[in-house]
């Protein structure tokens, strides 16, 4: 078990970031264990297919046999949204001993993989090179197997980060833990106990807050490995599958009557928040086209709507929740 020692003010900085560069090192457990990812399984052929076998060698190589991952390849975000540029940026400055210490502790106990153990010998120099070649690895892979989708991924991510939002808000850290995931239990003392990891050991955060990073490849939460790492959890967010799915159905005759198939599709797809450009993707139109259907929504009382940054969520009001479940009330 892993702990997080989160004191009053390590609370108040505890907040969510959207990584990209997080998002494709997590991925690399599908490629490397894909049993356990059936969901992902069409983009892992498809990113396999495209990848240059060299290039996917490497890239297996920097997973342990146990899907740990080294620290250094997730640092931890400074910003709500850094751009992959940041983030190789960061990997890239990642200092010589932190590079040894964190591919030790991914692969043990068992010894690097050939293609890494130049790290081990005398001198800074092999690692800056080999630092060098992952983060030009890292683009490379970006480019193939997850600029394509990003667009996609960070707006279900982002509907991820306001629905957790809001638990933090109404429930405080005991139920926006408790819902996270399973192997998280939040205790009265203020620690944060992650069940089920290789690691045995306890972080005090001490004041340098904690961050949530959503991953739609994230199979259960992952802590960094090194207990002298900042706090920081990858955990799986919501919505996963529907990167894949197609367009939902159209919904019950009755209710479509009343409000014509489209409403009636997009008030069935906004249980969770979602914003205008996933709306529109997910049914292949266009987002003006959706735009008029949830101003009508909303006037009516069955949407509601908020702004998240950049851009405005709409979800079902508990009228629209009503009517989609065909409840027509007392």
């Amino acid at each position: 078990m892993i702990s997080f020692v989160l004191g009053v003010e390590d609370l108040a900085d505890t907040w969510f970031a959207v990584s990209p560069l997080h998002e494709a090192v997590v991925a690399l457990r599908v490629l490397r264990a894909p049993g356990l990812f059936p969901l992902h399984a069409r983009w892992r052929a498809d990113v396999l297919r495209r990848l240059d076998p060299a290039d996917a060698r490497l890239l297996a190589a920097l997973v342990g046999d146990a899907l740990t991952l080294p620290d250094f390849l997730t640092p931890r975000p400074v910003s709500a949204a850094p751009t992959l540029e940041e983030e190789l940026a960061a990997v890239r400055a990642t200092p010589p001993e932190i590079v040894r210490r964190d591919l030790a502790a991914a692969h043990a106990p068992a010894p690097l993989p050939p293609a890494l153990r130049a790290v081990t010998a005398p001198g800074d120099a092999p690692v800056a090179e080999l630092l060098e070649e992952l983060v030009a690895l890292l683009r490379r892979y970006w480019e193939t197997a997850l600029a394509p989708l990003w667009p996609r991924m960070r707006l279900v991510l982002e509907a991820d980060v306001t629905y957790r939002a809001r638990q933090l808000a109404t429930g405080g850290p005991h139920r926006l833990f408790t819902e996270l995931h399973p192997h998280l239990r939040w205790r009265d003392d203020g620690v944060l106990d992650i069940a089920r990891m290789i690691g045995r050991h306890r972080v005090q955060a001490a004041g340098r807050g904690l961050r949530l990073v959503p991953s739609l490849f994230a199979h259960q939460p992952a802590p960094p490995v090194s207990a002298e790492e900042p706090p920081s959890l990858a955990y799986p967010g919501r919505g996963a599958a529907t990167l894949w799915e197609p367009a939902p159905p159209t919904g019950a005759p009755a209710l479509a009557a009343l409000l014509g198939a489209p409403r009636t599709t997009l008030l069935r797809m906004l249980a969770d928040p979602l914003p205008t450009v996933e709306l529109a993707r997910r049914l292949g139109v266009t987002p003006s086209a959706v735009s008029q259907h949830l101003r009508v929504l909303h006037a009516a009382g069955l949407v509601t709507r908020a702004r998240d940054g950049r851009h405005v969520l709409y979800r079902r009001s508990p009228l629209g929740d009503r009517l989609a479940a065909g409840d027509d009330g007392p």
